[in-house]
């Protein structure tokens, strides 16, 4: 089967680069949005209780470290950029905040977002400081980006050999699955003129559907939660906004601006398509977003109730349903990528389809 038409890799590559500048971007201006308190208390000898709900915010929230095991972690680079010129260091020169750091500014780091500080420790409102820093979740980005360029590269050098012939390899491991998303998804939803998509659509649903699972591996990167970062899922769901109505036709503008209802009636109809508009990526956003996040989030909770109760005998029931909610976890990491994708196509058929008398 021939898919040079499908897995065209320039348009594919070309999407991956402009997916990861504009997730680097949108992760980093709303990080201060999206950080919730992940940085380690200051050890002290008296024994500290254990405190659920730090632990779950520390895991699905972003990072300026990458955790491993224990007390095992490795800094990541800090980037800011200021009004007095450019700061770059490592976040190890911080101590998981026990430290602070001279540079053009003196800089702190408080519930594991940068600020700059006075002599007297408190937060300098004058300073401007922009940080642009390599989180985890940003190392988690670029590393299953990588894996797609892989995946897509190879593939594709694949199919070029193999005209004509069966496929082999990771090819036909692959080929099941382009065809999943050709015949199931944009096909029936995008008409004759499905293919011109399908780099996007492919694209989308492995993009997803990889960082899914690398947020269900403990420590690929530092059990990193791409997916279930706001910020990015916002970044996919403008992508589908500007594809569905830059692509939409004068059938789909004129059923916005001039719908079949008595003309007295456009200006309750005008405000109601546009809020139309925005409302279908924005639950394309909520549902990724949401759905990863209460994910780990369950099955974080289900592994704190040993310590909570302080009972090896309490893990003879939350280990079992940890392992039933990773299970399924593996199959709502597919189906995140089915159902993102499958909307997308369907948005953009509708922004396209022809008029039918």
């Amino acid at each position: 089967m021939n898919f040079s038409h499908i897995l065209n890799t320039k348009k594919i590559t070309l999407a991956l680069i402009c997916a990861v500048f504009l997730a680097f971007l949108s992760a980093r201006s709303f990080a201060a949005q999206d950080s919730v308190g992940q940085s380690e208390k200051e050890k002290s000898t008296e024994k500290k209780e254990f405190n659920p709900s730090e632990t779950i915010l520390e895991h699905i929230a972003d990072s300026h470290y990458i955790h491993f095991y224990g007390d095992k972690f490795m800094g990541l680079p800090v980037i800011l950029y200021t009004d007095k010129g450019l700061d770059f260091f490592s976040s190890d020169v911080f101590d998981h905040g026990k430290k602070t750091y001279q540079g053009h500014y003196t800089y702190k780091l408080e519930e594991d977002k940068v600020k700059a500080v006075n002599a007297a420790g408190e937060i300098d409102t004058a300073a401007k400081v922009y940080d642009f820093s390599i989180t985890k979740n940003v190392v988690s980005l670029w590393l299953s980006v990588i894996l797609l360029l892989i995946i897509f590269l190879s593939v594709a050098a694949s199919y070029k050999k193999t005209v004509g012939k069966a496929p082999k390899g990771f090819q036909s491991l692959i080929e099941p699955v382009i065809v999943f998303v050709r015949d199931d998804i944009a096909r029936p939803n995008i008409g004759y003129k499905y293919q011109r998509f399908m780099p996007l659509l492919l694209t989308i649903f492995f993009f997803i559907w990889i960082n899914n699972l690398i947020g269900l591996v403990p420590f690929f990167p530092g059990g990193a939660n791409l997916t279930g970062n706001i910020a990015v899922t916002l970044v996919l769901a403008t992508i589908t906004l500007i594809v569905v109505n830059v692509n939409g036709n004068k059938y789909y503008w004129k059923h916005i601006f001039l719908p079949d209802v008595p003309f007295w009636l456009y200006p309750i109809m005008w405000p109601v398509e546009l809020i139309g508009i925005i409302s279908k990526p924005f639950a394309l956003m909520i549902r990724l977003f949401a759905n990863i996040t209460a994910g780990h989030i369950i099955v974080l909770s289900l592994i704190s109730l040993i310590f909570v109760f302080k009972a090896a005998a309490v893990s003879i029931v939350s280990v079992p349903f940890v392992v039933f909610m990773d299970v399924l976890e593996l199959l709502v990491a597919l189906l995140q990528a089915f159902i993102f994708t499958l909307l997308t196509a369907l948005f953009i058929g509708t922004a396209i389809e022809e008029h039918h008398h």
